[in-house]
């Protein structure tokens, strides 16, 4: 009895202090480190994510290049022509161009052209010195009137620009996801490792206890050997959880990094730790969330944007069926002569062209606009497909989360009932009706429903990091 006695306070003596330091309480040494913290580590120093950001500087040089081909244009032609002392032509043509994002282009410029062999065409009077100065417009009156290749090339690399926005979030999200399943894992090892070394720490109390009782004549030996047994199996478990415990810290050093870009070991002091409270999804705010994720899903973002951008180039292909009809005028010296003069009169000193081409069967062109009507259908059904995998996977990851709420609390209960059954079991021995073997089954139930919770926990966690990368959340964030 004084044997069974004995165990009963040395064993209800290490449930009570387990029950006083609660498994999630933390010791004074340690310090909380959360997943948000985790993720804002990651977003603002992993490689890859300065890698990604460096996406957002290539967007901009890409609007900047676009943007190129409406600068002002500086030109100048300069010719002469001299034979055995004879000055045939001494020819300048400068001028600056401004193209714009309106269908015309602007242009002002000098002619200065003297020679005793000038083209007729080319002659100017010396009035001015030779001089003529011209101011005019250039405007396309079929082909490129409602668009043409630089509007489209602007409107491209600006729809580029949301591309690659939307192209951070699903990389910076599967980074986070990742980074996430470690974490999560990293939660699992520690708070395993407590629960095994407390495990630990009763069975060596009871062996103790057992082997004092054993050199007292109060047990046999061979109780002796069966506590040594369960107290170096707690052992083996415990030596096995610490493993993961080491090995899943590492895996979570491979995420940080300070702000020059050097590595970062996991301090010892730093511990996970879970939310307080469960997080849920009502029915209404799953509707919510697919919504969200049909308008802002990066994947299906960046379908939206290539159908707008196949549609710039369907409306381009449209604008190559239409004839090549350029239009140009230029006022010759007026009033920009040194003489002043009464303004710009239309139909006196001018000159004016028009350009004109149509190929015949327009083929290549009839072809350019088939294949990108084609284009826009295979993104249509593509969209269609990724939206119905998108809605697919957050179903599929709200009941794995919601599933793993279920188990949780399932096992919460059981754990409670493995631990009255327990403390029953240490009064059935104290009654002489129960045996060291059926206490240590018990405790080894009562250990590994700890350590199951723990891992559902962790499970729960990753599903819930999973629901919110399928939603396409910006930084796996639900705010």
């Amino acid at each position: 009895m004084r044997l069974a006695f004995l165990l009963y306070l040395s064993v209800m003596s290490g449930l009570a202090h387990a029950q006083q330091d609660s498994l999630f309480l933390l010791p004074d040494t340690a310090k909380a480190f959360t997943i948000n913290n985790f993720y804002e580590l990651i977003i603002q120093h992993h490689p890859t994510a300065k890698q990604i950001n460096l996406l957002t500087d290539m967007a901009k040089q890409e609007i900047r290049l676009a943007r190129g081909n409406f600068d002002p244009k500086l030109e100048l032609q300069y010719q002469q022509k001299n034979l055995k002392n004879t000055e045939y032509y001494d020819m300048l043509d400068a001028n600056i161009k401004f193209p714009s994002v309106l269908p015309f282009d602007p242009k002002i410029g000098v002619l200065r052209n003297e020679g005793k062999y000038l083209n007729p065409e080319n002659f100017i009077s010396d009035e001015f010195d030779f001089k003529q100065v011209y101011a005019g417009i250039s405007m396309p009156l079929g082909r490129g009137l409602i668009t043409d290749e630089r509007r489209v090339a602007l409107r491209q690399a600006e729809l580029f620009q949301d591309l690659t926005e939307a192209e951070q979030v699903k990389l910076i999200n599967k980074l986070l996801l990742e980074a996430a399943k470690e974490y999560w894992q990293w939660y699992f090892a520690y708070y395993n490792y407590r629960i095994q070394n407390r495990g630990v720490n009763i069975a060596q109390e009871i062996f103790r206890r057992v082997k004092i009782n054993a050199l007292q004549g109060e047990a046999a030996t061979i109780d002796t050997v069966q506590a040594k047994i369960t107290y170096q199996e707690r052992m083996v478990q415990q030596q096995e959880a610490w493993l993961d415990f080491q090995n899943a810290g590492i895996r979570i050093s491979n995420y940080l990094w300070d702000s020059l870009s050097n590595p970062l070991a996991l301090s010892a002091e730093w511990v996970p730790v879970r939310p307080e409270l469960n997080w849920s999804l009502t029915s209404n705010e799953l509707i919510e969330l697919k919504n969200q994720a049909i308008d802002n899903h990066p994947e299906l973002r960046k379908l939206t944007i290539k159908l707008q951008q196949l549609e710039l180039d369907r409306k381009l292909a449209v604008e190559f069926l239409k004839p090549k009809l350029d239009a140009s005028y230029s006022f010759l010296n007026q009033p920009f002569n040194p003489d002043g003069g009464a303004g710009l009169r239309f139909g006196e000193d001018y000159k004016l062209g028009v350009d004109f081409s149509f190929p015949v069967f327009i083929r290549k062109e009839r072809a350019k606009l088939a294949q990108t009507k084609i284009k826009l259908s295979s993104t249509r059904f593509e969209q269609s497909l990724q939206q119905r995998q998108v809605l697919n996977q957050i179903d599929a990851a709200y009941n794995e989360l919601f599933n793993a709420g279920i188990i949780i609390n399932q096992l919460s209960d059981m754990v409670q009932n493995y631990e009255r059954i327990l403390r029953a079991e240490f009064l059935n021995l104290d009654n002489g009706e129960s045996d060291l073997f059926k206490v240590n089954i018990q405790q080894e139930k009562l250990i590994n429903a700890q350590s199951k919770l723990i891992k559902v926990m962790s499970e729960y966690e990753k599903n819930k990091a999973m629901l919110f990368w399928a939603a396409g959340l910006r930084n796996l964030s639900q705010n």
